[in-house]
Order: C-alpha cells, then sequence, then structure tokens
C-alpha cells in the first residue's frame, strides 16, 4: 500500500495513513475514461429538440393549384417542404442521448480518475474543514493555504455550512462521496477529501 499525508485547515500535515494500491495506482487506459465521460455527458442532453413534419402541421389539404395549364410547377398541400409555412423535411424529434456503460467500466474508470490525481500529485486529504458558520470567506482562506483554485471538493455526508459556503467561490465544486464521478473528477485541477469521505471511497471501489 501506498502512503498519503493528511492535512488540517492550515495546510499542516499531521499524519500519514494507507491507501489502496487497487484503486490509487491502477494502470490508466484513455479509451475507458473517454467512454464513461461520453456517457455522462450524453445523458445529461434534453434531446428536446423537434419540429413539425408535413403531417403535423396545421394547413389546409386542398390542392393550392390545378396541375396543368397554369405554368407553375405541380403542388399538392400547403403543408409540403417547399412551401411557407409548410412542414420541415428531415427535422429533428425528441429523443434520448445516452447510451449504457458497463458497470464494471465505470469502476474501473473511476479507479484512473483517482488514480491520475494521485500519480501527479493533485489530491488531498484534510482531516475536516470545522466550519462553525457559513461564511465563503474562511473557506476561501483554507483553500488558499493549498494553493488550490480550481478544486473538487469530496465529503462523506451533507453539510449545510460547507454547501452555502462553497456555492460562491470560483471553479469550486462540493460533491458527497456517492456522487463522486470521472467527469468531474477530470474537470478539475485537484481533488480535496475529507478523510471520512476517502474511506466511503475506498470501501466502494475495493
Amino acid at each position: 500500500m501506498a502512503l498519503i499525508d493528511i492535512y488540517n485547515v492550515n495546510a499542516e500535515k499531521i499524519r500519514q495513513r494507507d491507501i489502496k494500491d487497487t484503486i490509487f495506482n491502477v494502470a490508466i487506459r484513455e479509451d475507458m475514461l473517454h467512454q464513461v465521460v461520453g456517457s455522462q455527458l450524453a445523458s445529461r442532453r434534453s434531446g428536446s429538440a423537434s419540429t413539425k413534419g408535413r403531417s403535423e402541421v396545421k394547413a389546409s389539404g386542398r390542392k393550392l393549384w390545378r396541375q396543368k395549364g397554369t405554368g407553375r410547377a405541380r403542388a399538392g398541400a400547403a403543408s409540403s417542404p417547399i412551401m411557407r409555412g409548410g412542414g420541415v423535411a428531415f427535422g429533428p424529434s425528441p429523443r434520448d442521448y445516452s447510451f449504457k456503460v458497463n458497470k464494471k467500466v465505470k469502476k474501473a474508470a473511476l479507479r484512473m480518475a483517482l488514480a491520475d490525481k494521485f500519480k501527479e500529485k493533485k489530491l488531498i486529504i484534510i482531516d475536516g474543514f470545522n466550519l462553525d458558520e457559513i461564511k465563503t470567506r474562511k473557506l476561501y482562506e483554507i483553500l488558499k493555504k493549498f494553493n488550490l483554485d480550481n478544486v473538487l471538493i469530496v465529503s462523506d455526508k451533507y453539510d449545510e455550512v460547507l454547501d452555502k459556503s462553497s456555492r460562491n467561490i470560483k471553479k469550486t465544486k462540493l460533491l458527497r462521496a456517492e456522487g463522486i464521478n470521472v467527469y468531474d473528477i477530470l474537470c478539475h485541477k485537484h481533488l480535496l477529501f475529507v478523510e471520512p469521505a476517502l474511506e466511503i471511497i475506498e470501501e466502494a471501489l475495493d
């Protein structure tokens, strides 16, 4: 097992602890990360783009003019796509963009994302924030001590004080351990764990 430093809110090292090699020391495959991130982004698409085809447009079904003798091109109903106000030919319709990814692939990709942060020394463990009031400046000062300007904070449980204190800090996002995902890890430069959250992640991914 590898060792990782545990810090307090003053960015002072207070001790070390073991972390599991099966999670934080695995080979990284970009194709698996790409597949999982693609699945996450696809599932977020609303897929609500819609147009009306010629059968859905409200228009007279009467033939616009006689077939022959007018000198003009033949024409049928006013709902034809070539007519002003007519239906749209081959337009978009509501659809589901999501696609399924195997659970084992999802877990493996999450291990790889965590291992990537650990290998790049961008994974930080803190024993706790201990914020006694909702104050953005206090949390900002803690992050500043670690030189973190683009960070994903992972907590073990919902903490209203921490949640509301982090909302107005640019490029900072707070997630509970159960909601950690590959996309958010890769989108942030640093990963900051509250120590109990690390234990939850290790138990879930081991």
